[in-house]
C-alpha cells in the first residue's frame, strides 16, 4: 500500500516522515505517472500560486483530478487546502489554478503575512473520537488560510475563535472579533486543514487520513477501532511543535 504526497514544492518531506512512522509507504508526486497505484494523496503546505504553476507545467492537473473523481481519499494542508477548494480570494494578480472539489470558499492568506504565523490550541472532538489522544490539537498556523464560506456537504472538523479584528483586503475586510472560521474540514473522499500538522510530532491527523484510505479502498492496515498508538496522552507532546518562532521565516508557504 502506497499513499502519494505531492513534491512540487513546500513542505512534503515532512509529511513522508509523518507517514513512514505509521508504517505506511510515501511516495513522492512529480509526474502523472507517479499517481499510479496510489490509493491516497496528500497536497502539503508551501506556495500555493507557485505549486499550481509547476502542477501546469508537467500537467499534472487532468491525473490529479481523475485521481479525486476516482474517490481515492485527497488530503490538504495550508496550501493545499487553497488547491483544493472551488473558490478562493485574497489571490495574487493574474489568479491561480485551482483543482477543486471542496465545495468551499477559502481566504488565501486570512491570517496575515509570515510574521503573523502562530500556534493555538484546536477543540477537535472528531479526531479525538478516531484516534484519542489529548482533546486538543497543537496546530501551526503559517501566513495561514481559513474558510469563510462553505457548502452543507462540507463537515466541520475544528474551529478557531478568531481573538481580534482582522483586515482582510478591500471589501472583504471583515469584523471577526468573538467568531468562528473553518480550519478543518471534510466532505466525502476531501480532507483539508489550513494548518499543518506534519510540522509537529502529533501524527493523529494522517492516522484519520489513512481510515479515510482505508474506507475507501479496504487496504490500509490500520483498524477503524484503533486509536493512534503514537499519541496516547500531552505528556507524550512535550516536544510540539517542531518549528517555533523564526523558523516560520524560513519556510515557503502559501
Amino acid at each position: 500500500m502506497a499513499v502519494g504526497v505531492l513534491a512540487l514544492q513546500g513542505a512534503f518531506h515532512e509529511h513522508t516522515v509523518a507517514l513512514k512512522k505509521l508504517g505506511v509507504e510515501a511516495v513522492e508526486v512529480r509526474k502523472p505517472e507517479d499517481l499510479e497505484g496510489l490509493l491516497g494523496l496528500i497536497i502539503p503546505g508551501g506556495e500555493s500560486t507557485t505549486m499550481s504553476k509547476l502542477a501546469e507545467q508537467y500537467k499534472l492537473f487532468p491525473a490529479l483530478k481523475e485521481f479525486e473523481i476516482t474517490g481515492k481519499p485527497i488530503w490538504g494542508t495550508c496550501a493545499g487546502l487553497i488547491f483544493l477548494a472551488d473558490r478562493a480570494v485574497g489571490q495574487k494578480a493574474g489568479g491561480q489554478a485551482l483543482l477543486g472539489g471542496l465545495d468551499c470558499t477559502v481566504h488565501r492568506n486570512f491570517f496575515g503575512s509570515q510574521l503573523n504565523s502562530f500556534e493555538a490550541e484546536l477543540p477537535v472532538p472528531s479526531l479525538v473520537q478516531s484516534e484519542g489522544g489529548p482533546s486538543s490539537f497543537r496546530a501551526v498556523f503559517i501566513r495561514a488560510p481559513a474558510i469563510i464560506q462553505k457548502g452543507e456537504s462540507v463537515e466541520v472538523l475544528a474551529y478557531y475563535d478568531v481573538s481580534s479584528t482582522l483586515s482582510l483586503e478591500g471589501d472583504e475586510e471583515a469584523r471577526l472579533e468573538g467568531q468562528s472560521v473553518a480550519v478543518a474540514v471534510k466532505q466525502g473522499n476531501l480532507l483539508a486543514t489550513a494548518f499543518h500538522p506534519e510540522l509537529t510530532s502529533d501524527t493523529r491527523w494522517h492516522s484519520y487520513f489513512l481510515k479515510m484510505v482505508q474506507k475507501s479502498g479496504d487496504l490500509v492496515n490500520v483498524s477503524p477501532k484503533q486509536t493512534n498508538p503514537l499519541v496516547k496522552s500531552r505528556s507524550q507532546l512535550k516536544d510540539l511543535p517542531v518549528f517555533r518562532g523564526t523558523d516560520y521565516l524560513s519556510l515557503e508557504t502559501q
